[in-house]
């Protein structure tokens, strides 16, 4: 008999599992399925009776934040109430153009008066005064010769220096504007790539500094990268946008009032774009150490598994596409996931846990 075809939106893989990763799923192989899922409950509820809290993954932003795009705000408003799940190491301001450091400060001012809220549901935000203390200014001007200048930013200096702590974790560096810091911080110490593990969000952030991102796709084939050119439009492109999850009515409902984030959400852009945000999410919602494996985030591919294995790019299956943007479909399948996730963040801003 033959196996049960995918119909073609399911083709491309159950949301949660790869049972279907290879085009179908006949009855034997879910019965399977279930039965190894069964155990594996049985034997990750065992382990968690005793299992320590969850570590948190090291992070570097780096972002054109007060640039020409206002969304860059949204998604730091997006990260700041997610910061108990991470531990952020630095706050960059990578333009090259008008954002600076100060507006990675007015954002977090903004937490600072929903503070007292978030500290009550979770003990790992951390404080306004830490946030503010691991803020940088990064390059104010793109890089003009195809190797980076040995002097350095002050941003990059942060990223060398949390690049060599002697920590088993690896440091994540999810770029929101031009990779310019990060090619001079490897260009002035090349040990710390092997700690490293760049999440950048490509297109028109690639173009501010194509420089800087030849040097190091040239230099250092050995980088942990994922390069995101398209499927980060799936944040607002594609997936569920009916009724309270359309761009513009969701911020209504479930930002619009919610605290001084809230506030400066809707002030800088009243409907969903948050183009960075889905470096958040791949953090947020699945394994961090498989970029092929379904995330919030995004799933991706690697066009040269041999000559750069740890490199990954947007997957150009056509199943995976939204308005010609290859792999939005890995980040707007899981729409109404993560903005419901994120509306009971937002909550936490007006609200004292019980």
């Amino acid at each position: 008999m033959k196996p049960e075809l995918l119909n073609p939106v399911d083709k491309r893989r159950c949301p949660k599992c790869w049972c279907c990763v290879n085009g179908w799923r006949g009855r034997r192989n879910r019965r399977l399925f279930g039965l190894m899922l069964a155990c594996g409950v049985l034997l990750l509820t065992a382990t968690n009776l005793s299992a320590e809290p969850t570590v948190l993954p090291r992070v570097v932003v780096s972002t054109d934040i007060g640039g020409s795009d206002p969304d860059d705000f949204q998604s730091m408003v997006h990260y700041l109430v997610y910061a108990d799940r991470f531990e952020t190491e630095a706050l960059i301001s990578s333009p090259p153009g008008k954002g600076r450091a100060e507006h990675l400060l007015v954002a977090i001012s903004a937490y600072e008066q929903d503070y007292d809220h978030l500290q009550t549901w979770s003990a790992t935000y951390p404080s306004p005064d830490r946030l503010r203390s691991v803020v940088r200014q990064g390059a104010i001007s793109k890089q003009e010769r195809p190797t980076p200048d040995d002097a350095i930013s002050e941003g990059a200096a942060l990223l060398v220096e949390r690049g060599r702590v002697d920590d088993p974790r690896p440091l994540y560096v999810l770029v929101w504007g031009s990779i310019t810091d990060v090619a001079q911080a490897v260009h002035a110490a090349p040990d710390i790539r092997h700690n490293l593990r760049i999440y950048s969000i490509g297109s028109w952030n690639t173009s501010q500094d194509r420089l800087a991102r030849e040097y190091l796709f040239n230099t250092y084939p050995d980088l942990w990268w994922i390069e995101c050119d398209t499927t980060f439009r799936g944040m607002y492109m594609g997936g569920n946008q009916e009724g309270e999850w359309e761009n513009r009515r969701f911020p209504e409902l479930h930002v619009r009032g919610h605290g001084a984030l809230g506030e400066l959400f809707i002030t800088q852009k009243a409907d969903i774009k948050m183009g960075d945000t889905p470096s958040v999410l791949y953090l947020l919602d699945g394994n961090p150490d498989t970029p092929e494996a379904p995330h919030w985030g995004g799933a991706f591919v690697r066009p040269d598994p041999v000559g750069r294995p740890t490199y990954w790019n947007d997957d150009p299956d056509p199943h995976l596409i939204v308005k010609d943007k290859a792999g939005a479909v890995t980040v707007a399948e899981w729409r109404e996931a993560f903005l419901k996730d994120w509306s009971d963040r937002m909550d936490r801003t007006m609200t004292i846990k019980p």
